[in-house]
């Protein structure tokens, strides 16, 4: 809003993806006359530059730890070009776990190297791919995206180095990126790779990494670089932050943080306050509860919100500079923990929770939980405080809770995530042991086995655990969840090819829905508009005829309530998705409005995830046939109190109770239709394990 951007100065640039990851960058260094040279020899990666190279050059791997702010990621790749690493046609890979991260720092190197995003930089991210084969050398990539380069290119050869960056954060991509780079490392010894964290796992990492490599003899050290990993400290860029620790511990966190944001103010000099809570529910009650308890303060306090899916014009409010004789107050979730930079902060209230999914294979059910954060995490934080200057952190838990009970790091994704499509990939990719397979951190045997299961009741793998063929390796070339990619495969024989990679497009993002606080009763009347009886995935059709008929207008989806990014969003994910279809055969082939082939379609993949309605139940109870799980239908869905008797939903979110969400009505006889295999003919038990 321009009313907040000082007068003269250039408006920063604001970066957001359908993930919910927030990137700000600050105007461009030319408009105050400095070049980008002279900054990037004050970034505390430069003096490190020499020692860099010589690592890289006589070590197969090499660790960096830097703490954010060390430029290690910007300039790491264009210190590697400088030194010849691109040279003779190979390129240099730089990962990150995050999409967003990807994009705004492709352009960042680009435009500190004065060359054009797409040309000597590049980035490829799931359904964009900025980057030309002839000219680019150095390419910023997500980890999932170099997962799928490996299906056609096994040992990635035009890599000279490839840097996996942001490895501190576990996510399921990296973790199985570093099991695979391990075993091409052997066939590829030339190959380098640089493993880049902001926090102290450099020794796990480096014993990973060492392991199981027997040198025979002398020559192997002499001839090629080093076996055994170098770690390379970095220092970053902040200054001191002083702790404060609760006395006691804290039985209301909301509460907590609210009156130590009333105590900041009060007390402390000027300078910007960021939050950390769980979730956009205590954050609009925080804020609620500050905005109660501080009228006599309004003049002087900003307060905001900041978590995924916040429309844009909020946004650039939380990035925008504060105003003299202002403080402003950020109440946000942990994706203010890595992905971006909050300048004006120097104050962080920390609550000492977030909300982690939790995968457990005995129920198949991914429960959303908020858990205590790692000490890693804590850190993290605490340093969102020191960046322009000596800072203070609050946190909400006692010290000797911190020293003693608080976990070092956090939980591998890799050992609470659903590993359907992790198994898969590595399928396509020739693995076929599994259950062998060397991890950074090993998942745990039954959900292995579950997502082998459900691989297996797809028709996607056979009696011997290989993928089947044809089947098998065209759900693996879709780059979707298994069940999208097998209900894509299965629209070819209903003869609704058109539809259904409209239904999977739109379930390849976050929400096509635009909601903000209290306009919750206008979003429900524009959700009826839409309205199908059929259940949520035919009123995203209906969504998306809309969306084209109005010729994409943004002024179409603002009137109906429709977050206008994400409809561009699937319209180019759609065009992608119909690409790859087409090169594996599937016709393009539209139903005409025949919405029961369309839903026979969706129930030949995703059968495994059908419910009954309980008899006599009042408050929409439904069991689930696989496992006789108790869920409910998600409020957000359009059969929210309709309760049709059958169900089929896309995935389950747990709070305080379980609720299905993307849910479509469906016939009990297409379950054996579907999967013979998996049901029973008689009144669909589920088949014994």
């Amino acid at each position: 809003m321009s009313r907040f951007w000082k007068p003269g100065t250039e408006k920063p640039r604001i970066v957001e993806d359908e993930e919910g990851g927030i990137l700000f960058y600050s105007a461009s260094p030319s408009s105050s006359g400095q070049g980008y040279e002279s900054l990037r020899q004050r970034l505390p990666a430069y003096k490190y530059r020499t020692d860099i190279l010589y690592l890289v050059e006589t070590h197969a791997t090499t660790i960096v730890v830097g703490e954010t702010g060390s430029g290690k990621t910007t300039q790491i790749p264009q210190y590697l070009k400088e030194a010849g690493w691109a040279e003779g046609g190979r390129m240099i890979a730089c990962t990150q776990p995050r999409r967003l991260a990807v994009q705004s720092v492709a352009s960042r190197v680009a435009e500190e190297m004065g060359v054009k995003l797409g040309e000597e930089v590049g980035y490829t991210i799931r359904f964009e791919d900025i980057t030309n084969p002839e000219l680019t050398r150095i390419k910023f990539l997500t980890d999932g995206v170099l997962l799928r380069e490996m299906m056609d290119d096994p040992l990635l050869s035009k890599y000279s180095v490839i840097m996996v960056d942001e490895a501190h954060e576990r996510s399921l991509a990296t973790d199985i990126l570093l099991g695979l780079l391990k075993k091409i490392q052997r066939r590829r010894p030339e190959l380098r790779l640089i493993i880049s964290s902001a926090t102290i796992e450099a020794k796990s990492m480096a014993s990973f990494f060492s392991a199981s490599r027997r040198i025979h003899g002398r020559e192997d050290e002499e001839h090629g670089p080093r076996k055994v990993p170098a770690i390379l400290s970095v220092e970053g860029r902040g200054f001191t932050v002083q702790m404060f620790y609760s006395e006691e511990p804290v039985s209301d966190y909301i509460r907590a943080a609210v009156s130590t944001v009333i105590s900041i103010h009060d007390e402390e000099r000027m300078g910007d306050v960021l939050v950390f809570l769980t979730g956009q529910d205590d954050i609009d009650a925080a804020i609620q509860l500050l905005t109660e308890d501080s009228h006599k303060r309004k003049q002087e306090l900003i307060v905001l919100p900041l978590y995924s899916g916040l429309p844009r014009a909020d946004q650039d409010l939380v990035f925008s500079p504060t105003p003299r004789g202002k403080r402003k107050v950020i109440f946000s979730t942990n994706i203010a923990e890595t992905s971006l930079t909050l300048e004006g902060v120097v104050y962080v209230v920390d609550c000492g929770f977030s909300k982690q999914c939790f995968y457990n294979p005995m129920t198949d059910i991914e429960n959303l939980v908020v858990a205590p954060i790692s000490k890693a995490s804590a850190r993290q934080r605490a340093g969102r405080a020191g960046r322009v200057r000596p800072g203070k952190c609050y946190r909400l838990y006692t010290e000797e809770y911190f020293i003693n009970e608080m976990s070092a790091d956090g939980i591998p994704e890799m050992q609470r995530s659903n590993l359907v499509s992790c198994v898969i990939q590595l399928k396509a990719l020739g693995i076929d042991n599994i259950l062998g397979f060397d991890w950074p951190a090993s998942p745990s045997p039954e959900a292995l086995i579950r997502a082998l299961e459900v691989l297996y009741s797809l028709g996607v793998l056979d009696d011997d655990a290989k993928l089947t063929s044809p089947a098998g390796f065209q759900v693996a070339e879709i780059p979707v969840d298994p069940m999208v990619s097998k209900m894509i495969l299965a629209s070819n024989d209903y003869g609704c090819s058109e539809e259904v990679i409209t239904i999977a497009a739109v379930l390849s993002v976050q929400s096509i829905w635009f909601s903000a606080r209290g306009v919750q009763k206008q979003l429900d009347e524009a959700k009826l508009r839409f309205a199908a009886a059929e259940g949520d995935h035919v009123t995203f059709l209906n969504v998306y005829r809309g969306f084209i008929e109005s010729r994409k207008s943004s002024n179409w989806c603002h009137k109906n309530h429709i977050n206008y990014h994400a409809m561009k969003k699937v319209d180019e994910i759609r065009q992608q998705l119909r690409r790859v279809a087409q090169r594996l055969g599937i016709t393009l082939k539209s139903c005409e409005g025949d919405m029961e082939v369309v839903r026979k379609a969706v129930t030949a993949g995703f059968f495994a995830n059908a419910c009954r309605l309980e008899a006599f139940s009042h408050n929409g109870l439904y069991k689930t046939i696989r496992s006789s799980q108790e869920v409910y239908i998600h409020p957000s869905s359009v059969l929210f109190r309709v309760n049709p008797k059958w169900v089929i939903f896309h995935s389950i979110v747990s709070t305080d109770r379980r609720y299905m969400r993307n849910v479509i009505s469906i016939d009990p006889s297409w379950l054996t239709e579907a999967a013979p295999h998996f049901y029973q003919n008689q009144l669909f038990n589920p088949r014994p394990h």
